[in-house]
């Protein structure tokens, strides 16, 4: 009550604004939008209004979330890059590197990741931008992963410390990466993964 008897008028609470209110359903939704535009019209075409469309919302929902295109696809793009990859300890770096294959061998095969990583590499060649960005969201997911993988080797004796650290990465994440999106050849050999693995921990232990 204020002083005159008047019931008292509190004033009504503003709903919070920006990231407080942003739904993660309408989050994933947008994420899946783009995932269908990409594979669908590739990322030359694909724009703002299309991904709103296919994702049921309007286009102020995707910009408040994301504050452009290259923004946004390379978001869902660092997601594809580490999404499902383990970080292997089965106490032996062979092992390791084959469990790593197969869990990246599968990602790459995936109509979805098959279609649209192509793409970016061929947009990135005309994009600066893009392709500094994509580099850095694939490498980052395959590299915290093949570096824990290096990190338990070296606990466990298996390769020298000191070893050239990059010169390892690239002999664990070439290959495969060169045989499914380069040259996207359609199936790899029987035991081409355990050879892989064989070779490519040898090739380590040699450094």
């Amino acid at each position: 009550m204020t002083t005159n008897g008047e019931p008292e008028t509190r004033p009504r609470r503003r709903a919070p604004a920006g990231a407080a209110v942003l739904r993660e359903d309408v989050t994933e939704a947008i994420r899946a939008a783009v995932f269908g535009e990409l594979a669908e019209a590739g990322y030359a075409r694909t724009s703002i209004e299309g991904i709103a469309r296919r994702a049921g919302v309007g286009k102020t929902a995707v910009y408040r979330r994301w504050r452009s295109k290259l923004h946004l696809v390379l978001d869902v793009v660092s997601a594809l890059a580490v999404q499902g990859l383990p970080a292997p300890d089965t106490g032996a770096l062979e092992s390791d590197l084959r469990l790593l294959y197969e869990v990246t061998s599968r990602a790459l095969r995936h109509p979805v990741a098959s279609q649209i990583l192509p793409d970016l590499q061929a947009e990135a060649a005309r994009n600066p931008d893009l392709a500094d960005a994509v580099q850095k969201a694939v490498r980052h997911g395959q590299e915290s992963v093949a570096s824990s993988i290096l990190a338990a080797a070296e606990e466990r004796g298996e390769i020298r410390r000191g070893l050239d650290r990059d010169l390892a990465l690239d002999l664990i994440s070439g290959p495969l990466y060169w045989r499914s999106v380069v040259i996207r050849a359609p199936k790899l050999p029987k035991g081409y993964l355990a050879a892989l693995a064989r070779g490519t921990a040898e090739a380590i232990k040699a450094l």
